[in-house]
């Protein structure tokens, strides 16, 4: 349902719809977070500690990294997320949110799956600060650019998002109407490898908006699960400290880079700003699974040669016109949540 409303009101005036921000549980939940939210001893390392960055990446499964974009950047990218999000909350009056209430993935709720159609969102792809980073990652330079989303939750989110991964083994997938797809890249025929046991196959770089505190939805992170085959657990039996186990605090303009096959979620943004992060994805040299077209030839053009490169999977071609907007259901699909009795 349409909001006609929303596109004049202000970023952090977006939330907050159907959720009373001074209910009882909602208090008793903002003040547990603000006195024990956040990774103990968090390290937030510079963008010259490449090494440092690299062995924090591949102990835990991600990093912090400071001071990636200047001000003029985050400013550009502040403005092109201020722009998207306007854009998708006002097509949902209610807030319904496409992963959960007051939470939405851009690249979801994007016709391409991604937003490398917009030119804020390719700078992301193309970003000197992180290439160092990235090429000792993955151990080249020859990385290849997936494309770029992310995700944002406004204030009044207040649910907390299942853990999860955001890859699996190759297998076929039913669409609601019956038919079946493939996802995933990854299959062992001798069935003694999962994806779990190689090297990092894909880097998902999300970058902060605002800095990220105890109380506006800082994603949590379970230290050196990206290897991991246990069960991830379902929220009835998530212990509280998974749950208190987030990257805060850390500034505004810095850069979580994850193994997406690490544990994470989203959880409660019950401040009264809109957090956002924005986000590019990269996959190895070696991995491969679908790329959609994604970025115009006209923002390829303007990327560096580095740039140019990595995108080459997801560009269109010159006689190709991308067809974006956004999805009549935004792109929602069904998870599980908790949220505080009201």
């Amino acid at each position: 349902m349409a909001d006609g409303a929303a596109m004049d009101l202000p970023l952090n005036d977006l939330g907050w719809v159907g959720n009373n921000p001074q209910a009882a549980a909602i208090n008793e939940l903002r003040e547990h977070l603000e006195a024990n939210n956040g990774i103990k001893g968090l390290e937030v390392v510079a963008p010259e500690e490449v090494d440092k960055a690299t062995q924090l990446f591949h102990r835990d499964g991600f990093v912090a990294v400071r001071d990636v974009l200047s001000p003029s950047q985050l400013d550009y990218i502040r403005g092109g997320c201020d722009r998207i999000i306007h854009e998708i909350v006002s097509r949902d009056k209610n807030r319904t949110g496409n992963r959960g209430s007051h939470r939405y993935s851009f690249g979801g709720a994007s016709l391409t799956g991604h937003l490398a159609h917009e030119p804020e969102w390719a700078m992301l792809i193309d970003l000197p600060s992180i290439t160092p980073i990235l090429t000792s990652i993955f151990g080249s330079g020859d990385y290849i650019a997936r494309g770029g989303g992310g995700d944002f939750c406004l204030p009044g989110a207040v649910e907390y998002q299942r853990l999860h991964s955001d890859m699996n083994n190759r297998r076929l997938v039913k669409r609601p109407d019956g038919s079946e797809h493939t996802v995933g890249s990854f299959h062992d025929p001798r069935g003694q490898l999962t994806y779990r046991d190689l090297p990092c196959p894909y880097v998902c770089c999300n970058f902060l908006m605002a800095d990220l505190t105890p109380t506006n939805g800082p994603t949590r992170q379970i230290p050196g699960t990206q290897h991991s085959h246990d069960r991830i657990p379902d929220l009835s039996e998530e212990p509280d400290w998974m749950k208190l186990s987030t990257v805060c605090p850390a500034p505004a303009g810095s850069v979580l880079m994850r193994d997406v096959r690490a544990w994470h979620g989203g959880t409660p943004n019950l401040s009264n700003e809109v957090r956002s992060l924005p986000n590019a994805e990269f996959f190895a040299p070696w991995y491969r699974e679908r790329f959609p077209i994604s970025m115009p030839r006209s923002i390829y053009d303007e990327l560096s040669e580095h740039g140019k490169w990595i995108s080459r999977y997801i560009v269109a071609d010159r006689d190709e016109e991308l067809v974006t907007g956004y999805r009549e259901d935004l792109g929602n699909f069904l998870v599980n949540f908790r949220a505080p009795k009201t």
